[in-house]
């Protein structure tokens, strides 16, 4: 039996007629978008989608008409102060299209930007109230700053301007304060910003040096780039830091999660600079507060020790003058009897010297033989005293006053007694 069918394109229209005629106006729409690609012809082709549970429960494509795209665009940037991107949630006005080739479709022809704006406040708001629900809002508070906090990591990106502004006001500061700063990088905007930032976190908490603090820089930016730091990832991680993390995202009227989980923020990254040097000037001021303190006292204490220098030094020469007046008259006495000796030993001396003198003039050769004595010498020239040693044949000298004799022992003879008499006799 022959089976009954129709066409796939039989099917396809009969459904487009169908999804078409039952959604005959456009409507709005509901969705995240998932991919955004803007081509060269002006046409805007995007996916939504929407989840639950972590998971994608519908998917769609749709389409932004380069006749509608400078307008939505223009429009959307006026109230939201960005571009549309992946990630963000649109209330959308589309007509609903089914095409027997493409499938089901979605024609944009308007985008509400203030619902964007509202959905990333829910979400907010939602993120919130599950961090303080697991009582992380608390966590950094705990955490206290150094005394004077010398490294800091810094997580930013390299171009930004609020880096730059940081790293100047902090670096080239009036007092000369030196910081050792250390340069993260991280994207700091879309959908890669919070596990970019969070990896940063994450090594700079493993890495080698012990940092006093983090601090995570961006200075400002539309309502949507700043969006991620509303993010749940990074503000846990935030949070669960070990160390004290310090932000300044935005300006005056920003104020997001991870303001709220940091240990301290501010508005901007040259407050933030400010805030740091505030400490060491601080501590400045206190030292030289001490320095004065200190300086008086001891110019007291020496003002006081000089007094009583004074007073010591004027008891002292008082007591000195009298010692000295004292001994004076005793130094006089022992210089008399000093001097009264030394008469007598000089007069023993000399007496003693006289007596010398003559003995030596007495007991001189010279004069000896002058008296018409012979000093006998042998070969040697040694003194001789007496003729026993001598033999017949040795050499003997006769010293006179004028002159020597030198003689050969003939023959030794002995003494004659009457030689030896008196020359008066």
């Amino acid at each position: 039996m022959e089976k009954e069918y129709i066409s796939l394109s039989e099917l396809l229209d009969s459904m487009k007629a169908a999804v078409e005629g039952f959604f005959p106006d456009r409507l709005w729409v509901r969705a995240e978008i998932s991919g955004l690609n803007r081509k060269q012809n002006g046409h805007c082709y995007l996916d939504l989608s929407e989840s639950a549970g972590g998971s994608v429960v519908a998917k769609v494509r749709a389409t932004i008409w380069a006749s509608r795209w400078n307008y939505i665009d223009q429009y959307f940037r006026s109230v939201t102060h960005s571009s549309l991107d992946v990630g963000m949630e649109i209330l959308a006005r589309a007509r609903v299209n089914f095409h027997p080739v493409f499938g089901l479709s979605l024609d944009i022809d308007e985008i509400d930007p203030d619902f964007t704006l509202g959905a990333g406040e829910r979400k907010k708001q939602e993120t919130i109230e599950r961090l303080t629900r697991e009582g992380l809002m608390e966590l950094q508070k705990r955490l206290r700053l150094p005394l004077l906090p010398y490294s800091l990591a810094v997580i930013s990106a390299p171009g930004a301007a609020g880096w730059g502004d940081f790293r100047k006001h902090l670096t080239q500061n009036e007092y000369g304060f030196v910081f050792n700063v250390k340069l993260f990088e991280a994207l700091m905007q879309g959908d890669g910003a919070p596990a970019s930032i969070i990896a940063a976190l994450d090594g700079i908490v493993a890495g080698p040096v012990r940092y006093d603090a983090v601090l995570i820089l961006r200075g400002g930016g539309s309502d949507l780039d700043l969006a991620c730091f509303d993010d749940y990832s990074l503000a846990a991680g935030i949070a669960r830091c070990p160390i004290p993390v310090f932000t300044a995202i935005g300006h005056e009227k920003d104020y997001h999660v991870a303001d709220m989980v940091a240990n301290t923020f501010v508005k901007t990254p040259t407050a933030l600079a400010d805030l740091f040097l505030e400490c060491f000037i601080s501590e400045d001021e206190r030292l030289s507060a001490y320095e004065s303190r200190l300086r008086i006292s001891f110019n007291n204490r020496l003002s006081s020790m000089s007094s009583r220098l004074d007073i010591l030094e004027s008891r002292i020469r008082n007591l000195v003058d009298s010692r000295i007046s004292s001994q004076g008259h005793r130094l006089d006495r022992i210089m008399d009897a000093v001097r009264m000796g030394s008469m007598r030993l000089l007069d023993k001396a000399e007496s003693r010297l006289s007596l010398v003198e003559e003995k030596i003039r007495v007991t001189n050769p010279a004069n000896i033989l002058r008296r018409g004595y012979v000093l006998p010498l042998d070969g040697r020239g040694v003194r001789m005293t007496g003729s026993s040693g001598s033999r017949e044949g040795d050499i003997v000298q006769m010293l006179f006053l004028d002159g020597r004799l030198k003689c050969r022992v003939e023959e030794t003879l002995p003494p004659q007694e009457d030689i030896f008499m008196d020359e008066n006799e």
